[in-house]
């Protein structure tokens, strides 16, 4: 399994996201190729109504303590409340859906 398979697997098993996006930024970095050591991760959950950043942060940390120990060198979050998510969506600030196209991409 890879890396960003492996952190998919386990937030979605422990947070039980609405919306949860990965991006793999390994290849801005001076890594090796094919490396999976750098990500950036959105994850919209329930389970952080009530908690401060830091707790949301500390909550995927433990979620993830293997892989930061090991293959993930860095890491950026962005934690949000289905609450926050619809109002971050619903005042513009996230890119339309995708409508297509040949780019090879998935969503």
């Amino acid at each position: 399994m890879t890396v960003r398979a492996t952190i998919e697997s386990k937030l979605r098993a422990a947070l039980d996201p609405e919306h949860l996006e990965i991006l793999d930024e390994s290849g801005r970095h001076a890594v090796p190729p094919g490396s999976e050591s750098h990500f950036r991760l959105r994850v919209v959950s329930r389970a952080f109504d009530g908690q401060r950043l830091v707790e949301r942060h500390r909550a995927v940390n433990r979620v993830l303590a293997a892989e930061l120990a090991h293959s993930v060198h860095a890491l950026a979050l962005e934690t949000l409340t289905p609450q926050e998510w619809a109002a971050r969506v619903g005042a513009g600030h996230e890119s339309p859906p995708c409508l297509g196209g040949d780019s090879g991409a998935t969503h």
